[in-house]
């Protein structure tokens, strides 16, 4: 029988760079104005020296420190990424040996653009066992090194950062109720790979996203609380992948959604891909509003183009964040 997942704890790290939209004007053809209105989006914040890894395991760091698991019982370490240092070896492979995993820990990446999240939280649900219970997930993306700094309309969106949580697996546990599927498409997101004539760049046709993001996260949200029985109503929070504040609106006053249900941090961070919503968790886990038995449905979409959404409870208690304050 396949066990549910409880969320333990949480970690993120950002690069301390941050990038306004004016810093950005100063290298393309744009404004504070132009972007704010059409995306949301404030600040951003860029690596300098910091590399894909580095991101990572701060992250990762913090969520095992609030934890407070041994590192024995970890059944495996994923990271959901789009812009890993090397192809291989994955960052996943990195972190044990940063981190001092045991060499037994399963490790590897998944890119699943900017809907990695709930897709690896769906794989860590098949492969935790009794034994060893306790999963790491870390997002981290690097976006930055990837964007093409001459076309206006790309290059605002995307921000570096990373976030990971600890999972617990328990036959108590509440299922993710996860639902996740791809609508094949390499023309209307995409990033270059290895072999193509030009640089890796994100490419993006604005217009053709926001149709598939309005469409499609909502209904994967419905088939997440149809799947677990409940409605909207019952869930305490929505994360939804965080790329444009237009969106995310858009699909509150579609649902009807209060405003204190979704959580937002766009303007601060941008698009950072699928470290988009465990920092957003992050960032609730701080603030104290991620509580023993809080459910969060968290929803997102990417490149692929891919969706997926799942409904994570928070188990635990809230001692390990402030023990460490």
């Amino acid at each position: 029988m396949q066990m549910g997942l409880r969320l333990t704890a949480t970690g993120s790290c950002l690069p301390p760079k941050v990038v306004t939209n004016d810093d950005l004007a100063q290298i393309v053809d744009t404004s504070d104005e132009w972007i704010v209105k059409r995306t949301g989006i404030r600040t951003r914040h860029y690596c300098e020296t910091e590399t894909h890894l580095d991101l990572a395991a701060a992250a990762a760091r913090q969520a095992l420190e609030r934890a407070g698991i041994d590192p024995a019982r970890l059944g495996a370490c994923l990271v959901t990424t789009v812009a890993a240092d090397q192809v291989t070896p994955s960052c996943a492979c990195m972190l044990q040996k940063v981190l001092g995993l045991p060499e037994d820990t399963v490790c590897f990446d998944l890119n699943a653009a900017c809907a990695g999240f709930p897709y690896g939280l769906r794989v860590l649900q098949g492969l935790l066992t009794a034994e060893k219970p306790y999963g790491l997930l870390v997002s981290c993306e690097v976006l930055s090194r990837l964007m093409d700094f001459t076309d206006r309309s790309t290059c605002v969106l995307f921000g570096d950062g990373a976030g990971a949580v600890v999972v617990e697996a328990a036959p108590d546990a509440p299922d993710l109720c996860a639902r996740l599927g791809s609508r094949g498409d390499n023309q209307v997101l995409y990033i270059d790979g290895a072999g193509q004539p030009g640089p890796s760049h994100i490419h993006m046709e604005g217009q053709p996203v926001f149709k598939f993001a309005v469409d499609i996260m909502p209904k994967c949200g419905q088939a997440v609380l149809d799947a677990a029985g409940l409605t909207w109503d019952q869930v305490d929070l929505v994360v939804m992948h965080q790329a444009n504040e237009r969106i995310i609106d858009h699909i509150a006053r579609k649902l009807s959604l209060p405003p204190e249900k979704i959580y937002k941090n766009v303007s601060r961070y941008g698009n950072m891909s699928s470290a988009c919503i465990p920092v957003a968790l992050n960032e609730l886990y701080e603030a104290g509003r991620l509580t023993p038995g809080t459910k969060v449905l968290c929803v997102g979409f990417g490149g692929g183009l891919t969706w997926g959404g799942c409904l994570i409870e928070m188990g635990g208690t809230h001692e390990s964040y402030e023990e460490t304050q």
